[in-house]
């Protein structure tokens, strides 16, 4: 991208923020964002918002892996559940993200992942019961490994939406996707 792209432009604000905003205006209200590289520059936007934040020190050798380790690892004891979504995916509607934890509320299910044509998407939720099994993954193993161990027991939400899908990986990607 040339620059990072969580800082990117999104309309008025940037990519972080968006991803901050559309989780807020869902109620989801104890967000931790982990961030990386450009970190210093991440914060600096997010401040406004009184988000939790934790800096993964190994986030150029450890995937999106890491940076799930690092964000469990942050959570407090009387959370019992995370939302694993990217900060790069500023498509994600308000309504995925209450389908995911609508689902949770009703079932209390430790997996819930959404779907579109059959297709896994973000953010997904897995409860504090998995958090031992993730935290002892270990590269190359990533969080789709352990996703497809535990296949059988996941609840799927299936969403209407290919946004749940997208990211900001090229780009054409941004291009195509930029309000």
């Amino acid at each position: 991208m040339g620059q990072p792209k969580m800082l990117l432009p999104w309309g008025k604000i940037t990519v972080i923020e968006q991803v901050i905003t559309t989780f807020r205006a869902a109620g989801i209200e104890d967000i931790l964002i982990v961030t990386g590289g450009a970190h210093a520059e991440v914060e600096k936007v997010i401040d406004p918002y009184w988000i939790r934040r934790v800096y993964n020190t190994h986030y150029a050798d450890g995937e999106m892996l890491s940076s799930l380790q690092c964000g469990i690892s942050a959570m407090s004891e009387r959370v019992q559940a995370a939302l694993v979504s990217l900060g790069d995916q500023p498509q994600l509607q308000e309504a995925s993200v209450l389908a995911i934890y609508d689902a949770y509320r009703a079932s209390k299910s430790g997996l819930i992942v959404p779907s579109f044509q059959r297709r896994r998407g973000h953010p997904w939720l897995v409860a504090r019961s998995y958090w031992d099994e993730i935290l002892s993954l270990q590269p190359p193993e990533t969080t789709r490994d352990f996703l497809n161990r535990h296949a059988g027991e996941i609840q799927y939400v299936e969403l209407d939406t290919p946004t749940i899908l997208a990211d900001l990986d090229t780009p054409e990607d941004y291009r195509a996707s930029h309000p």
